[in-house]
């Protein structure tokens, strides 16, 4: 089986593949016309976010089998349209679960006490206590919609900090922590967002979303920027719907995970970059060094398998 690998992988994946046979490419730093002319002769596509993988890349890939994501979300795959070219499309959300967790926890900690506004404020020379007055953490209601790899690793978290957790999940039931959306509209004082991109949730979090809840909300956003309408959610900050958010991803960031230069972008991300009760980071909640290896290790063991599978059929 040959391995096309077009992104910066841990070499785990790699490692491991090979020792059980497979013939492993490494295509990360080339060009990418170099890259689909070496497509039509893979069994197996290892790739992150450099490339959208289209029906038409499909279609002059006779060869492929699999098609293996080292990471969690998959909208720049045609999954369906792979799925029925009888191709696998594989993913390895397991790897940084953990890691998207506990940025998620940061960053609600660091909005909470102030931390980043405090931090530039020493380093000028301004020593500021009670403007800096923090919110505990503990006592509050924190809702969780999506309770898959990340959500369920967001709740166990937060399990140590005295918080009721309501998580929303509408393809998973009979969990611990199972609410429905109404109740987290009610009661929830912070909402954590923990959804792959799709039609059903792109721009979920909108004015309607918002109005729902029964007092102002925080949102953490940690999935993917456009399942967050970002005009509606400046408007909720403005009229105090929303007393704050924690975003590590953001609707004008690329296929590839990239951002526009910033006079490239519309005035509501400006307007939304100078907020002071916003905190952003750069879509790198997942990124560790342990989920790194293991984003990559896991994806090894899933291509083994279906490619043992794939032996038997």
């Amino acid at each position: 089986m040959k391995v096309l690998i077009i992104d910066k992988i841990h070499r785990a994946l790699q490692q491991t593949l090979e020792k059980r046979g497979f013939d492993c490419i490494d295509m990360a730093d080339s060009p990418i016309d170099r890259v689909n002319a070496a497509l039509p002769e893979s069994d197996i596509l290892v790739l992150r976010s450099r490339m959208s993988i289209t029906a038409e890349i499909i279609d002059r890939s006779p060869n492929l089998k699999i098609i293996a994501r080292a990471g969690a979300g998959l909208e720049h795959i045609d999954v369906s349209y792979a799925k029925s070219k009888g191709i696998k499309v594989l993913s390895s959300p397991e790897g940084n679960r953990q890691a998207v967790a506990e940025h998620a926890m940061g960053m609600i900690l660091s909005l909470f006490n102030k931390i980043p506004k405090s931090n530039l404020e020493v380093r000028n020379g301004h020593w500021k206590r009670k403007e800096n007055q923090g919110i505990e953490l503990r006592g509050k209601t924190i809702g969780i919609i999506g309770f898959g790899n990340t959500g369920s690793a967001f709740a166990n978290v937060l399990s140590g900090f005295g918080v009721n957790i309501l998580a929303f999940d509408k393809y998973k039931k009979g969990h611990l922590n199972e609410a429905s959306m109404e109740q987290i509209w009610a009661e929830a004082d912070v909402v954590s967002l923990h959804l792959p991109l799709t039609d059903e949730t792109r721009y979920l979090v909108s004015e309607n979303w918002i109005s729902s809840f029964k007092r102002p909300v925080y949102i953490v956003n940690t999935s993917r920027g456009s399942i967050v309408n970002t005009k509606h959610l400046l408007e909720g900050l403005e009229s105090g719907s929303v007393l704050g958010a924690c975003l590590d991803v953001l609707e004008f960031e690329t296929n590839n995970l990239q951002m526009p230069k910033i006079e490239e972008l519309p005035e509501v991300a400006k307007k939304l970059f100078s907020h002071q009760n916003v905190i952003l980071t750069s879509h790198t909640a997942g990124l560790t060094e342990q989920s790194y290896e293991k984003l990559s290790s896991i994806l090894a063991e899933k291509i083994s398998c279906e490619f043992e599978d794939l032996r038997f059929e």
